[in-house]
C-alpha cells in the first residue's frame, strides 16, 4: 500500500515538474543550438508568389521596381515572405509582398497578410499616448500615481509617463525580472492576459535597476505599465481606448492582438530559420506584452500609422516635436539609443540620397521582424515585415533603402497621369 502511495506521489510530482519544465523546453527549442539540429526543417519552395496593390496609379513603375526589390531580398535572406508598404503625404500609395503566408499550405502572402510587429507595438501605443496628451487627459511629467493610485510596487508612484515611454524609469527586462513567476511567464509565454493590470502583476515585485531618469534601459515592462496607466486615464479597457484614439480614426482594420480575425485578414505563420530550412515557431501567447510587443498588423496599416504623425490634425505639432525629441538623462546627456517617446530619432546615410533624418522603431518577435521608418523631410513612411528572423536585424531592415529610392523623387516619368 505504501509502495503504491509513493508511486502516486512520485507520478504527481513528475507530472507537476513536466507541466512546469515543458514550456521552458519550448522556449529553449527555438534557441540557436537547437536550430543546428537537422530535424523537422522544410526547404523553401522555388518560384515564390508575388502580389501588390497600387493605391495611386502614378506610382505604377515605382511599385514594380519596389516589388522586384522585395523579391530579391526575400531570396537573399531565405525568408518565407517579406511584405512592405509606403505612404507619401499622409496617403498609402503602394503595398507589395513576396513569398508565402504559410509554406505547408502553399498560401501566398499578400498585402492583407498580418505579421507580428514586435516592439514596433511601442510606436502604436505611443500614438494613443500622444493623443491623450494633446487632449489634456494625461501629463507626461505628472507622477503616474495621480492617475493610477495604489500601485503595487513601492518604487512606482513617482514614475512618470515620460520615463516609462522613454525607458528611463529603471524598470528591468524579462531576463532580470526578480519577480520569479513573472520571469517564467515572460519566457514561456503560454498564459493569456485579458487586461494590462493583470500583466503588471508579472513584474510588480521586481527590483528597479537605477534611480528613475538616471540611465536608460530598454524594457517592454515600461510600456506594459504605461498601458495600464493609459487605461486608467481613459476610463476604458486598453484595446477599446486604442480603437477610439487610433485604430478607428485612421481606419486601421488589421492592427490587433495576435488572434485570428477572418480568413481575409489572416495572420502569417511565423517561422524559425536555419541552414536546413524553416519550421514553424512554437505556439506562444503575446498578451503579456501586448502594448509593448504583442500586436499583429499589415505593413499597410503600420505605414499609415507612421504617416499619421505628420498630420497636424491628428498629432499636434507641439506634441509631435516633444515625442520625437530624444530624452535627456539627469546628467543632461541624451540617452545612448537616441530614444524619444516610443520612437528612435536617427540620421541614416542612404546611397545616392545622402543623410536622411528619420524616426523609427523596429520589432523582433517570435518568428517575425518589423521595421517602421518615417522620414519627415520627405513626408514618407515605410513599413516592412517578414515571418522569420535574421541574425542581424538590418540584414532585413535595410530593404527600406531600396523601397525609399524607388519612390524618389516622385512618380516615374512615364507613369500614367491622373
Amino acid at each position: 500500500m505504501m509502495k503504491r502511495s509513493a508511486f502516486v506521489i512520485l507520478a504527481g510530482v513528475s507530472a507537476l515538474l513536466l507541466w512546469f519544465v515543458w514550456p521552458l523546453f519550448g522556449y529553449v527549442s527555438n534557441s540557436y543550438t537547437f536550430a543546428q539540429l537537422p530535424f523537422g526543417w522544410t526547404k523553401l519552395p522555388d518560384n515564390a508568389p508575388q502580389s501588390q496593390v497600387l493605391y495611386d496609379p502614378r506610382y505604377t513603375l515605382n511599385g514594380d521596381a519596389a516589388l522586384a526589390a522585395i523579391a530579391n531580398w526575400r531570396r537573399k535572406i531565405g525568408s518565407p515572405s517579406i511584405s512592405a508598404a509606403i505612404a507619401i503625404d499622409d496617403q498609402l500609395v503602394w503595398a507589395g509582398s513576396s513569398g508565402w503566408q504559410n509554406v505547408a499550405m502553399q498560401a501566398p502572402a499578400t498585402p492583407r497578410t498580418r505579421y507580428r510587429i514586435g516592439s514596433t507595438s511601442k510606436s502604436v501605443t505611443a500614438t494613443a499616448l500622444a493623443r491623450l496628451v494633446a487632449a489634456g487627459k494625461l501629463d507626461l511629467d505628472t507622477p503616474i500615481s495621480t492617475y493610477m493610485p495604489n500601485l503595487p510596487n513601492k518604487n512606482w508612484p513617482g514614475l512618470t509617463a515620460r520615463q516609462l515611454a522613454s525607458h528611463t524609469a529603471g524598470m528591468p527586462g524579462y531576463e532580470n525580472n526578480t519577480d520569479w513567476q513573472g520571469m517564467y511567464e515572460s519566457l514561456v509565454l503560454r498564459r493569456h492576459f485579458d487586461d494590462p493590470e493583470q500583466a503588471v502583476q508579472m513584474f510588480d515585485g521586481t527590483r528597479m535597476l537605477f534611480t528613475p531618469g538616471a540611465d536608460f534601459f530598454y524594457s517592454s515592462y515600461d510600456v506594459v505599465l504605461l498601458s495600464a496607466v493609459m487605461q486608467a486615464v481613459a476610463g476604458k479597457p486598453y484595446l477599446e481606448m486604442m480603437a477610439d484614439e487610433v485604430f478607428t480614426p485612421l481606419a486601421l482594420t488589421s492592427i490587433g492582438p495576435d488572434e485570428p480575425v477572418s480568413i481575409n485578414n489572416a495572420i502569417a505563420t511565423h517561422y524559425q530559420r536555419s541552414k536546413y530550412g524553416i519550421k514553424p515557431w512554437r505556439k506562444v501567447d503575446l498578451s503579456l506584452k501586448l502594448a509593448a510587443g504583442g500586436f499583429v498588423a499589415t505593413p499597410s496599416d503600420v505605414a499609415v500609422l507612421g504617416a499619421s504623425w505628420q498630420n497636424d490634425d491628428f498629432i499636434q505639432a507641439a506634441v509631435r516635436e516633444d515625442f520625437w525629441t530624444p530624452v535627456r538623462l539627469k546628467n543632461g546627456k541624451v540617452n545612448r539609443q537616441d530614444y524619444a517617446l516610443g520612437w528612435r530619432r536617427k540620421n541614416y546615410k542612404i546611397t545616392d540620397v545622402g543623410m536622411v533624418l528619420n524616426l523609427n522603431h523596429g520589432g523582433i518577435s517570435k518568428g517575425s521582424q518589423c521595421w517602421l521608418i518615417v522620414m519627415p523631410d520627405y513626408n514618407i513612411s515605410i513599413a516592412i515585415s517578414m515571418n522569420a528572423r535574421t541574425d542581424a536585424f538590418f540584414a532585413f531592415a535595410d530593404l527600406y533603402e531600396d523601397v525609399f529610392r524607388e519612390f524618389l523623387p516622385a512618380p516615374k516619368a512615364d507613369a500614367p497621369e491622373l
